[in-house]
């Protein structure tokens, strides 16, 4: 074995265990985030929609792809015979629809971000909830579309065409947190000179700027820990479907594709330390389902139980040794009708 195909197999060996552990990391840490995403009501209801979409496809990616490569990657170790072919193509479909689910969730966020800095308080009249699931839906049916026709009936359109609307894509992103940064300093500059003169109008400007300008720094986290996460994968498919696929290229490209994976384990961690409302719900679930979080508050229950019953029958013996509350009577005789 010579050292390309040494180093190839310790790659194999080293991608596959990152693969098998981070596939329960990105399955646990999104289920924990759509849950309190879902039980966040402070954040905006499109925005919200757009991270659960977003959501959705990072545990796609967990309980379907990461398992499915390791096992591709085990099939190559061991020299067994490579899967179906049909399989094959549906699984690498099946990745690739919730890669662009990803890429356009991403992008839309950012979009969505731009017109609430923008369009300020007609923003809640243009972007309702309803046209926000319609697009979640359209990027969902879109993106199975692409990935189906790309690997079935047009391959030619995925290497050449497909890669060509990405990079474009990729950089409309990036041009529109550039306008959406210089929209914000504009708001703050305006800010700082409407301080000398508060009034409730001001007061609530700079409460609502002060929010858009959280969530576009949010979001913006999001977008650039996907670009780092997706560039190298983009940038080793350009390669390749313009040339040879090289041993160190081949090598290259399997840690190009866990970084890919990587994706969905790191999403809600940004979540979790760039948004307060979600971060807060989470530490709330996490407290509540702790084993000795519960014992505690089983503990205080009864604790309370006790307390509550001992002071019934004190006041019940004060009352019927001759002074006088009406209020506790009345409280009594519910009781005792409800034992009845």
């Amino acid at each position: 074995m010579t050292s390309t195909e040494d180093l190839y197999h310790s790659s194999m060996v080293t991608n596959c265990v990152l693969n098998a552990s981070l596939s329960y990391t990105a399955i646990a840490l999104n289920i924990i985030t759509i849950y309190a995403m879902r039980k966040t009501s402070s954040l905006p209801r499109p925005l919200r929609t757009l991270l659960l979409s977003l959501a959705v496809s990072d545990l796609g990616v967990g309980i379907f792809v990461q398992p499915y490569y390791v096992v591709l990657l085990v099939i190559e170790l061991k020299g067994a015979d490579p899967v179906d072919k049909s399989m094959d193509n549906a699984m690498y479909a099946m990745a690739e629809t919730f890669s662009i689910v990803s890429f356009l969730s991403v992008f839309v966020l950012s979009v969505d971000r731009f017109l609430a800095v923008h369009l300020h308080l007609r923003y809640q009249e243009l972007v309702t909830q309803r046209r926000t699931v319609l697009a979640v839906i359209s990027i969902w049916m879109l993106s199975v579309f692409l990935a189906v026709t790309g690997h079935f009936w047009l391959p030619l359109f995925l290497l050449d065409f497909f890669p060509v609307v990405l990079g474009f894509c990729f950089i409309c992103t990036g041009l529109v947190y550039c306008r959406i940064y210089f929209a914000v300093q504009r708001h703050l500059r305006e800010i700082q000179s409407l301080r000398v003169r508060r009034t409730e109008q001001n007061i609530g400007d700079m409460e609502h700027t002060a929010r858009m300008r959280k969530t576009a720094i949010s979001t913006f986290y999001v977008y650039l820990v996907f670009l780092v996460c997706y560039l190298p994968e983009y940038c080793t498919n350009m390669v390749v479907s313009h040339g040879e696929l090289s041993d160190s290229l081949k090598t290259f490209r399997l840690y190009s594709w866990t970084l890919v994976c990587v994706n969905s384990s790191l999403n809600p961690v940004i979540y979790c330390w760039s948004m307060r409302h979600i971060r807060h719900t989470i530490i709330n679930i996490l407290r509540n389902t702790h084993p000795c979080r519960k014992i505690e508050l089983r503990s205080k229950a009864s604790m309370m139980k006790r307390r509550s019953h001992s002071l019934l029958l004190e006041i019940e013996d004060n009352h019927f040794g001759g002074i006088n509350y009406p209020v506790v009577a009345i409280i009594l005789n519910k009781k005792r009708t409800e034992k009845v």
